[in-house]
């Protein structure tokens, strides 16, 4: 027995099409070496950040790579703030890189979550999470 094919969606118009209620698109995860931190001994050497990006984006179809916001954007901004230069606070960092992405149009909402794993003795990942809307 072969199963029945996966009907359409009802057409745009009719009671019973879908609408798109949210759109989001992420980057959980990607590690940069930068230059951060205020202290002494983070001068002049590279550490770690963990980045994970949520973008609330506006609710609409995604036929393209246009309609929507390309991953590789968002780590492109990433490694450019690192590539600027020594930032002495990840909160900056994070602020500057959800910045960035609301230049995207179609971005409404952003929330930067950024890890430095090791500079806390103790703990796994001291860091902080900054969300920018318009």
């Amino acid at each position: 027995m072969t199963a029945a094919p996966l009907p359409f969606p009802a057409p745009e118009g009719s009671a019973d099409a879908p609408r798109i209620e949210a759109l989001t698109v992420f980057v959980r995860g990607l590690t940069v070496e930068a230059g951060i931190g205020v202290h002494d001994h983070e001068l002049g050497r590279l550490q770690p950040l963990v980045i994970d990006v949520t973008l609330e984006l506006t609710p609409a179809p995604v036929e393209r790579l246009g309609d929507t916001v390309n991953y590789e954007t968002v780590a492109a901004a990433a490694r450019a703030i690192v590539a600027e230069g020594h930032v002495g606070l990840v909160e900056t960092f994070a602020q500057r890189l959800a910045l960035a992405c609301l230049a995207d149009p179609h971005v409404r909402r952003c929330r930067v979550r950024i890890d430095k794993p090791g500079a806390l003795a103790g703990a796994v990942a001291p860091g902080c999470e900054v969300v920018l809307s318009r």
